[in-house]
């Protein structure tokens, strides 16, 4: 198990505040941090203060993140193409990547090595099966996209067939004409 850092061994009412202060400051002042600390009577070095920040600060914008991507996709009750899916899919690989990236910052004291492959192991897993989730979505929304395109199509077809009848009708057009005429309308000239 890995030893415990000098800001986690702080009393949870010092360490919220050093969580508070961190966010408040944008986090930054590491150095006023350190002497707010010493006032309070512990012994904290602004490498270790920053290190923690930096942690918190990941976290932190995870959170962030997960919150507006949250809103996002409960903006729109249509979901044809599936795109909620896709953003929780591309969530989920974001959090993956950032895992992988926290466990290879992390020293042989925070982490063993075996440890380390069965973390490993499992995140390639997760990834397999992750993408294989995402080939799918692709693929439905590809099918999805070719269907409104088929229906578009079919729609404007009818309303081409339609303008031809009113034309046939008004002017008594020959069936030559009206060939000519649909050939253009379609493409095929």
């Amino acid at each position: 198990m890995a030893a415990r850092t000098s800001v986690s061994m702080l009393p949870s009412a010092v360490r919220e505040w050093l969580d508070q202060s961190l966010v408040e400051g944008n986090f930054s002042g590491y150095q006023a941090l350190e002497e707010a600390l010493r006032d309070k009577g512990f012994a904290i070095s602004k490498s270790a203060i920053h290190r923690y920040g930096q942690k918190i600060e990941r976290r932190f914008a995870a959170i962030k993140a997960s919150t507006e991507a949250a809103r996002l996709l409960t903006q729109g009750a249509s979901d044809d193409t599936d795109a909620r899916s896709e953003a929780v899919i591309a969530l989920v690989q974001t959090e993956l990547f950032d895992s992988i990236v926290n466990l290879q910052e992390a020293s042989d004291e925070d982490v063993s090595n075996e440890d380390r492959i069965a973390l490993l192991s499992k995140v390639a897993k997760n990834i397999a099966t992750l993408s294989r989730a995402s080939v799918n979505q692709k693929k439905f929304r590809l099918d999805e996209q070719a269907r409104i395109e088929r229906e578009a199509r079919t729609k404007q077809l009818a309303e081409q067939e339609e303008r031809l009848e009113e034309l046939r009708g008004s002017d008594g057009m020959s069936e030559q004409m009206e060939n000519s005429i649909r050939r253009i309308l379609l493409g095929k000239e």
